[in-house]
């Protein structure tokens, strides 16, 4: 708790004057920030731009929206019709990204945007309405306390400020490492549990390429400047991996490191990550598909066991079939149909089964996503 009070501070003064310590640079689309407010732009700190996977439509979630900025920028992105939710917990930054919160809206034709204050690694509980609520229900005795913890275990689960399954796209801009590291496996849990079957996430944060000491993890100004906090780059892949997401994949990884502390590099990178609700155990079809893995590796094999070697037609399930035509894989994988629509039985094959040509030839292939063929027409 010392510890989150001084990121508190610190990031009190940052959002009301420009702390340059607390970030690194970072290019922006340009035409996103046209409407925003200079003081937003200004007072915002982050290491990356997880606003470029924002999709129309979109429910999207920022983990530590701070001043706003990136909310803002993924309301645009959104468009007519799509939400865009902040959670943070300081003060001051929410009440600079309120500020402008109706100057937006009137720009963008709707209120788009909707500002939480709370912990992220606690989406079920709004400190606003803790705040409420103990402004009506002061704690003053064990009695009361009583009282609040049975408050606060009904609104984790009947209202919670974030429901499960109701986010298409969480995304967040170097503060996960802030969290203190007692909490770090209930926070990606925690993101687990609001994205949506087939929903998604992008984290742009700092991470190590060694464990960090607990001489760094006892400075404060290290740990709120995004260093002593940081997720070890292995561990942040396998953290999100065991809690059942998958195609993990550090989409952005720079070559260069931001901060060199004790000899351990500190750098950006962009972790991206689908819910698509397959394991190992899942039960799954075979409807007669196949794929070809395109290389260049020799073999690959995916979070499920599966395997593919490079240019060889390898059976796979419907449900398979589907994850390999969306991202992260689209482009790795050339998908074939069954010749003749079969159907859908248990899948029981080894992984790796070779599926014969003439099972598939003339069946349709697709290499772009959902649809068929090499593009629109599906002719090339």
């Amino acid at each position: 708790m010392e510890m989150e009070k001084h990121v508190r501070d610190r990031y009190s003064e940052g959002a009301t004057r420009v702390v340059e310590a607390l970030c690194c640079p970072v290019s922006y689309d340009t035409d996103l920030l046209k409407i925003l407010p200079q003081e937003i732009i200004d007072r915002d700190y982050g290491c990356g731009d997880p606003s470029r996977y924002v999709q129309p439509g979109d429910t999207v979630l920022d983990l530590g929206s701070g001043g706003g900025k990136i909310c803002y920028m993924a309301a645009q992105l959104v468009g007519m019709g799509g939400r865009v939710i902040g959670v943070d917990m300081n003060d001051d930054m929410l009440s600079l990204a309120r500020q402008y919160q109706q100057e937006i809206a009137e720009k963008l034709g709707e209120d788009r945007v909707l500002f939480h204050k709370g912990r992220i690694q606690d989406l079920a509980l709004s400190l606003d309405k803790v705040s409420d609520y103990l402004a009506t229900n002061p704690v003053t005795d064990l009695a009361s306390v009583d009282r609040f913890e049975q408050w606060m275990v009904a609104q984790r689960s009947q209202n919670p400020m974030i429901a499960d399954g109701s986010v298409d796209l969480v995304i967040s801009n170097c503060v996960l490492n802030l969290v203190d590291d007692a909490f770090k496996q209930q926070l990606v849990e925690e993101i687990y549990r609001v994205v949506r079957p087939g929903g998604r996430v992008a984290i742009s944060d700092i991470v190590s390429d060694g464990v960090i000491p607990d001489s760094l993890k006892a400075d404060p100004a290290l740990w709120s400047g995004c260093i002593s906090g940081a997720f070890e780059e292995s561990e942040f892949v396998r953290l999100f991996r065991e809690v059942g997401f998958t195609g993990v994949a550090f989409d952005k990884w720079d070559e260069k490191p931001w901060q060199v502390v004790e000899g351990i590099e500190f750098r950006s990178v962009t972790l991206t990550a689908v819910k698509d609700g397959l394991s190992a155990q899942t039960e799954q079809s075979d409807g007669g598909h196949a794929v070809i893995y395109r290389g260049p590796m020799a073999v690959v094999e995916d979070d499920l066991g599966n395997w593919y070697p490079a240019g060889v037609r390898i059976a796979v399930s419907q449900e398979i079939y589907h994850r390999l035509g969306k991202a992260p894989f689209t482009n790795d994988f050339i998908r074939l149909s069954p010749q003749t629509p079969k159907e859908p039985t248990p899948y029981t094959l080894p992984p790796g089964t070779y599926r014969p040509a003439e099972e598939t030839r003339g069946g349709g292939a697709s290499s772009d996503g959902e649809s068929g063929g090499c593009g629109p027409t599906g002719c090339c």
